[in-house]
């Protein structure tokens, strides 16, 4: 089934929300740039609220609502470079209790992810699937 399409369940009744590609958002968006276009009547015969197209458009002129070559998010490798607190107490001999302390921020699509303090990463790598997948 095509996920625009897809009705989703909320507290037990069904939804009439409907999740548009960004190809059909920027489609809705070109369609209310002609000239003489009404938002409102384009939103109407979309079935979209015009606060909603408006918003899109928003979007569209601040070039954010690109279309997408692949489903899979863009990541970026990370190598951390230098020595943890722990290797650097090991090597001068001396033991320095370990401090937790950082944030990570990962912004999604359906998103935002914000861990503070120590962090468990397999945890993080099972919390990370469920959100993209």
């Amino acid at each position: 089934m095509d996920t625009s399409q897809q009705a989703i369940q909320v507290r037990g009744r069904e939804s009439k929300r409907r999740f548009r590609t960004v190809e059909e958002k920027r489609r809705i968006v070109e369609e209310t740039l002609q000239p003489g276009a009404s938002v409102a009547r384009v939103a109407r015969a979309h079935g979209v609220n015009a606060n909603q197209v408006f918003g899109w458009r928003r979007l569209y002129q601040q070039g954010r609502l690109e279309g997408r070559s692949s489903e899979t998010p863009d990541l970026l490798p990370v190598r951390v470079i230098g020595t943890t607190a722990m290797e650097a107490a090991r090597s001068t001999g001396t033991r320095r209790r370990r401090t937790s302390s950082g944030m990570i921020h990962v912004e999604l699509p359906k998103g935002q992810l914000r861990i503070a303090g120590r962090v468990d990463a397999e945890a993080l790598r099972v919390v990370l699937e469920q959100l993209l997948g």
